[in-house]
C-alpha cells in the first residue's frame, strides 16, 4: 500500500473535500469566448475562430466558443462578464478599445492612385496597421483598463451599394436615404454632412430595409451580399460602386484578467498570421457577385469622395468618435503605401 493511499483511507471526509478543492483550483479552467458571426456555426469567422482555439491551446489557453448571430447580444454578454472574450466588428468592439477600432474609420484605408481606386493598396495598408498593432512595442496601445486587443482580421472592403444605379457621385447622395448602424455615430455624422438621411439600422435588418426600399443605399462588404440577400435590393436598376468607404475588420477583445499573462501578443500575432486566409475568402466572395452589378464610379468623383472623407474622418475625431493616435498611425501606413499623395506632405491627419 503506497504512502498517499494511507493518507487517503485515514483522512476525515472533511480533509477529502480539502483536498477536491486543490485539485480543482489546479485544473485549467476554460475561457469562454463570444464568437459573432452572421452565419453563425456555418460561418468563416466562427471556422476561423476554431482554428484560433486549437492553436490557443499552445499558448496556455483551453478556449471554448459560443455562437451569436446577434452581434448585440455577445457583445452585452462579454460586457456583463459571462465571456471572456469576444469576436465582433470594430463597430462593436470601439467601446473597448479605441485605437484599432480606428481602423475602420471612414475612407482610412481607401488609398486612389491616378485618379482611380486601388483596393489592393487599401489592403495592405491594413496589413501594415494590423503588423503595428501586433507588434510589442504597440502592446500599451492594445489595452484599455481591462480589455486587451487579441486579434484583428479583415471583413473586406465594404462598398456602396444602390438601388439606383444613377446614384453615382457625392452631389446623387443628396436627399437620399442611407443605412447607417445606430452604434456607429461616426456614419450618421458623414451621412449628414453630405446632405442625405441617415436610416437607423443593425445587423439584424439592414438587408431586409435595403431589400424592401426603406433606404436608397447600404454600405457592406461582399461577405455579406448572400447572407443579406442584397440581390433582391440592387435588382436590375442597382448596382455596387466599385470604391471602399471603409474596410471594416473582425477583431478579439479579450479580458486581460481571464488569460494567462502575454496571451494578448501571442493572439495578436497569430491574427496577423491569418491576414491571406481572411482576405482569401473576402475576394472569392466578391468574385461570386454577377459582374452585371459592379459598376466604376465617373472619374472625376473619385477625387470629390476621397477629399469628403477625409473631412469627415478629422471632423467626427474633433467630435470624439475617433481615436486621434489610431488616424494618425494608420496615416503613416497609407503614407508608406501611396507615398506620393498630397495629404502626405503633413506627417499627421489630426493633432
Amino acid at each position: 500500500m503506497s504512502l498517499m493511499t494511507r493518507i487517503v483511507l485515514r483522512s476525515t471526509p472533511l480533509a477529502l473535500a480539502a483536498v477536491a478543492l486543490l485539485s480543482a483550483g489546479t485544473a485549467q479552467a476554460k475561457s469562454l469566448v463570444c464568437v459573432w458571426d452572421v452565419a453563425g456555426k456555418t460561418g468563416d469567422v466562427y471556422a476561423g475562430a476554431t482554428d484560433y482555439a486549437v492553436a490557443m491551446q499552445k499558448n496556455g489557453a483551453d478556449l471554448e466558443l459560443k455562437s451569436y448571430v446577434d452581434e448585440r447580444v455577445a457583445i452585452e454578454d462579454f460586457r456583463s462578464g459571462q465571456c471572456d472574450a469576444v469576436i465582433a466588428t470594430a463597430f462593436r468592439t470601439r467601446p473597448f478599445n479605441s485605437v484599432a477600432a480606428t481602423l475602420d474609420s471612414i475612407g482610412s484605408t481607401t488609398i486612389v492612385k491616378n485618379g482611380k481606386v486601388d483596393i489592393d493598396a487599401g489592403y495592405e495598408v491594413v496589413r501594415k496597421v494590423i503588423q503595428v498593432f501586433a507588434d510589442p512595442k504597440a502592446g500599451k496601445l492594445m489595452v484599455e483598463g481591462n480589455y486587451e486587443v487579441g486579434g484583428i482580421f479583415p471583413l473586406g472592403a465594404a462598398y456602396p451599394m444602390v438601388r439606383d444605379r444613377k446614384i453615382n457621385t457625392v452631389e446623387g447622395l443628396s436627399g437620399k436615404k442611407i443605412a447607417a448602424f445606430d452604434y456607429d455615430k461616426a456614419q450618421g455624422v458623414m451621412i449628414q454632412r453630405i446632405g442625405a438621411q441617415p436610416v437607423s439600422v443593425d445587423v439584424t435588418n439592414i438587408g431586409p430595409k435595403f431589400n424592401n426600399g426603406f433606404v436608397d443605399m447600404v454600405t457592406l462588404p461582399a461577405v455579406a451580399f448572400k447572407p443579406f440577400e442584397l440581390a433582391k435590393g440592387i435588382g436590375s436598376q442597382g448596382g455596387i460602386g466599385r470604391l471602399p468607404i471603409v474596410i471594416p475588420t473582425v477583431q478579439v477583445i479579450l479580458n486581460k484578467a481571464k488569460f494567462p499573462e502575454g496571451f494578448g501578443e501571442k493572439s495578436r500575432q497569430y491574427w496577423l498570421s491569418q491576414f491571406d486566409r481572411a482576405l482569401s475568402i473576402v475576394r472569392t466572395a466578391e468574385k461570386g457577385i454577377p459582374a452585371s452589378m459592379w459598376q466604376d464610379l465617373p472619374a472625376e468623383s473619385i477625387p470629390k469622395y476621397a477629399l469628403m472623407f477625409r473631412e469627415s474622418r478629422i471632423e467626427i475625431a474633433k467630435l470624439g468618435f475617433y481615436n486621434k493616435t489610431g488616424l494618425n498611425i494608420i496615416k503613416k501606413a497609407r503614407c508608406s503605401v501611396n507615398p506620393s499623395d498630397a495629404e502626405c506632405a503633413t506627417p499627421r491627419e489630426v493633432e
